[in-house]
Parts: C-alpha cells; structure tokens; sequence
C-alpha cells in the first residue's frame, strides 16, 4: 500500500490543542491502527491485535511529548505520508516493545546449565565458551549467565567464555550496558554471589546497585533484529538463550526465527526458550534434553 494514497483523517475536535493530544483525549483510527500493526509485525516480527490498540496508543502517547505533535494521527501522517518512519522506526519499535525480565528468571534453566550443560560442553574439549542472549532486555539475563559462569570456571583451570547480548530495543540496551539496577532488582542473587559480583552504593539510599566492571567486561552488547534474514553474530554459540520473546510471534515467523538460531549454534550446542514456549511441530536440528532445554544434533 503506498502510504502516500491514504487520506488525512479530520480532527475530531476542532479545538484540540497540543496539550489535549499529549495528555491522551485523542485515539487512533482504525485506518492508522491497521497501518501500524502491519508495520510492527513486518519490522519485529510482533503481532498487534486490535485487544492492543489501547495499550498501543498508551505508548506512543509518549513520543508525542518527544516530537512535539498533537494527536496520534498527526504522529501517524508523520510515519506515513512525510517518511518519518526511517527515522522515527527505531523509537517507534522501542515504545512497543515489552521488556519484562529479572534476574535468575526460570531459575531451572540455569540449574541445567551449570549441572548438565556445562559439564558436557568442556567434557567434549571446549575451552572457550562462547553464549549468547538473543533478547536480553535491560542486561538481567545476560549479567545472571556471567554470574553462573564465574562460579563454574573458578575451580577449572584454562576455561573462559565470552556473552553476546542483543535486543531489538536501543533503550533497553542502554540501560543494560550501564548495568545499573534498583536494589530490590537484585533480590534473587544470593548473598555469596552479591558480594563477589554486585557493587552496592556508599549511600544506601539511593536504591540503586551496580553490576561489578569485571562481570561487565564479559558481556557485549548489540542490537540485532530477531527478523533478520540471517544473525551475523560471528562464530556458532555454544548455548543460545530465547526466551519469552517467541510468545509474540504467529507460529510461521516462530519457525523462521528458530531455524536461524539453530543455524548459529554450534555441534552439540544448547538451546534454552522459555517455559510458556514450546517448538513442537517444527523441523528443527534438535533433541529436548530437558524441559524448554534443546540441544543441536
């Protein structure tokens, strides 16, 4: 559909100012609706059902306070008809996202990997370890497998391992890069591992802890497009995690997504989604060694 054959939708109110846009009187029309979900699913692959419109115009309400604009259909003529979409994409996909995490979330997954997989992966000679967090959200899941991996490669001589963490989102990644956390955040690290990998601030306070530079140092982050025809993410990884992100995908881009990862772990490598999810019915390259804990054969 060319964007420049849709017509402008009259303002409902011909009094409407930009503080009565900005403060929500305004919603989307079905027309500008349909516009986005159609984009949001081609671009991240998220499907955005009409029982979401609410919480969609919620969200973009707030980059109408960023952008200066008055009501959601003048912020979607933007998008549309003017090409803002090219540089507005990025903060229109961060506004959507969902970024639900915590640390040692699905705690069972990183018991198999610190009694199972790991284990099995030096035992076929690997000595380097290489993992990644393909939707790591605000950096929880990616610092928590730094934690597990410490605690591993401590009593093992000439191991080491190195974290890949991407996300869709730029905020996110941001906030992840800092690693810096409201303390309560932090409640599921226990005490052994609080001491050795968390810095707590001199003021208490402040209610903010911060995740120590060495356990920083071990984690890359990026932003990549689960949608992406291929992940240049360098060599295979040795244990991919993916989880609670497949959830938002219809079943055909579920299967897009997982050949893909399968292709970029390596020979005996692991695969962790999360515990709503499931890849039953897909040919995939993989046997289930555990609950949502897949491995590549």
């Amino acid at each position: 559909m060319s964007a420049a054959a849709l017509q402008e939708r009259p303002a409902t109110r011909s009094h409407r100012s930009a503080s009565a846009g900005a403060s929500g009187s305004d919603a989307l029309s079905t027309r500008n609706f349909d516009l986005l979900s159609r984009y949001i699913y081609d671009y991240s692959g998220i499907k955005m059902p009409v029982t979401k419109k609410t919480m969609l115009e919620g969200r973009l309400r707030r980059r109408l306070r960023v952008t200066d604009m008055t009501s959601l259909d003048q912020y979607c003529d933007y998008l549309f008809k003017h090409d803002g979409i090219e540089t507005e994409a990025i903060h229109l996909i961060d506004a959507v996202t969902t970024n639900k995490t915590d640390f040692f979330r699905e705690p069972k997954h990183f018991d198999h990997l610190s009694t199972d997989a790991l284990p099995d992966l030096v035992s076929k000679g690997h000595r380097h370890l290489r993992f990644w967090s393909s939707a790591c959200s605000i950096g929880a899941e990616p610092y928590t497998l730094a934690m597990v991996l410490e605690d591993f490669i401590q009593a093992k001589s000439g191991l080491d391992y190195s974290i890949l963490a991407t996300d869709l989102s730029t905020d996110v990644l941001q906030t992840a890069r800092r690693g810096v956390f409201p303390t309560a955040m932090l409640d599921p690290v226990d005490g052994d591992r609080r001491r050795r990998y968390v810095m707590e601030p001199v003021d208490r306070h402040r209610g903010e802890v911060r995740i120590h530079p060495a356990l920083r140092s071990k984690v890359g982050f990026s932003r990549l497009n689960l949608m992406d025809s291929a992940y240049s993410i360098g060599e295979p990884m040795h244990v991919i995690f993916c989880r609670n992100v497949l959830i938002y995908f219809d079943k055909p881009t579920q299967h897009k997504v997982l050949s893909r990862l399968c292709a970029r772990l390596a020979k005996d490598g692991y695969l962790y989604v999360g515990h709503s999810e499931t890849i039953t019915g897909f040919d995939l390259p993989v046997k289930q060694v555990a609950n949502t804990v897949f491995q590549k054969i």
